[in-house]
């Protein structure tokens, strides 16, 4: 059962027109005011953050729901932009294309790399349903080994988080030394087309955009609908009594192995989207340090709130990007303080915020009194 399904009617009601409100609201400004509003070089740079913002709602199914910190959401992350980095570089590096190479038909940094031939693994990535099956499975699979292994041995809390920033450091320590099949530090560059569509065109940035915001709309939905089953409830639980939910005879293990899955599967998903967008992908996403900022957007947004999550993806990353631009000397400083701030005054996020500012107008109006005298309570 639903939390929300526990209120009286009429508090259900307000409590879920609110919740679609936030939806509606979300929708609007990226569908309708942002594209209008923005050029095309604006828009593609919002479309990356919201690739981000794939990492961010499946940390709140992970960490607000799940109870599971994970400090190394950049791996799967990463894994899915270079399942799809794989797919466009070998289409960019047809023989023709590649003419001048000692080896033509294999990418350049393997021909740098004095590679004569392309390895094997990288030759199902010439055909996209492959690539697109792999930019799921394979960050899958890696997550469903490391969880199933830790979970089923009880290993959680500050020592699962720990074992993520393992798993981070030493899959972008292993990109970057296996320069010849990963590009290496540089990454997968270079990346033109896919089955012949040009992706540098400003046409083609404009619906990726959309595709992009439809693609998160549809896993926040997903998410939401989860959220509101049986299974929902019992993340929760085992979030809160995880005890209580293993002697009432469920496998709390195997709950924590799906949540880290979908977590997982999600991210990968963004990943694609930001390969596509931006054109490239490197080892400087998988590490610690972007899996740690990916937190911060849940954090910022609120660890509960689907919504919240990508308001705090999109807010902590034009933060980012306003800084650098115009206090290029302070802007980490800036940062710094923006998110010790928010966490602070807010420790529930922009969610929680809004919530507490909806539950007042809400008392406000069955008191008949205004809202701005109605006493603060935490929602």
């Amino acid at each position: 059962m639903s939390p929300t399904k526990t209120l009286p009617l009429p508090q259900r009601l307000r409590a879920l027109g609110g919740e679609w409100a936030g939806y509606a609201l979300l929708g609007l400004t990226l569908v309708v005011v942002l594209p209008l509003a923005l050029d095309v070089f604006r828009l593609n740079l919002i479309g990356k953050y919201l690739s981000y913002a794939f990492v961010a709602v499946g940390l709140v199914m992970l960490w607000g729901y799940g109870g599971v910190l994970s400090l190394g959401q950049g791996v799967f992350f990463g894994l899915g932009g270079y399942a799809m980095a794989m797919f466009l570089k070998l289409e960019a590096s047809d023989p023709k294309s590649t003419a001048i190479q000692s080896t033509p038909g294999i990418p350049d940094f393997m021909d740098w790399n004095q590679l004569t031939a392309l390895p094997w693994w990288w030759e199902p990535f010439r055909h996209l349903p492959f690539a697109l099956i792999g930019v799921i499975a394979v960050p899958v699979l890696l997550a469903f080994v490391v969880s199933f292994a830790m979970f089923r041995r009880r290993v959680g809390g500050v020592y699962f988080a720990i074992i993520t920033q393992a798993v981070a450091l030493i899959l972008s320590v292993l990109i970057i030394g296996q320069q010849g099949y990963t590009g290496g530090v540089n990454g997968i560059t270079d990346l033109k087309t896919m089955l012949g569509w040009d992706i540098r065109t400003d046409s083609a940035k404009m619906i990726l955009y959309f595709v992009n915001v439809a693609l998160l709309f549809g896993t926040m939905l997903l998410c939401r609908w989860i959220q509101r089953t049986k299974l929902g409830v019992l993340l929760l639980a085992m979030r809160d009594k995880e005890d209580r939910v293993r002697f009432s005879g469920y496998d709390v293990a195997m709950f924590k192995v799906f949540v880290f899955c979908l977590a997982a599967a999600l991210a990968a998903v963004g990943g694609a989207m930001f390969t596509l967008q931006v054109g490239f992908m490197s080892p400087s996403f998988v590490g610690i340090v972007p899996s740690i900022e990916m937190v911060i957007f849940a954090a910022v947004g609120g660890r509960m709130s689907l919504v919240g999550a990508v308001w705090g993806t999109l807010l902590v990353n034009a933060g980012k990007t306003y800084f650098s631009e115009s206090f290029p000397d302070l802007w980490l400083f800036l940062m710094a303080a923006l998110f010790i701030g928010v966490v602070v005054a807010f420790p529930e996020g922009l969610a929680g915020l809004y919530h507490k500012f909806m539950a007042r107008r809400r008392r406000g109006s069955e008191s008949g009194e205004p809202a701005s005298n109605v006493p603060g309570k935490t929602a």
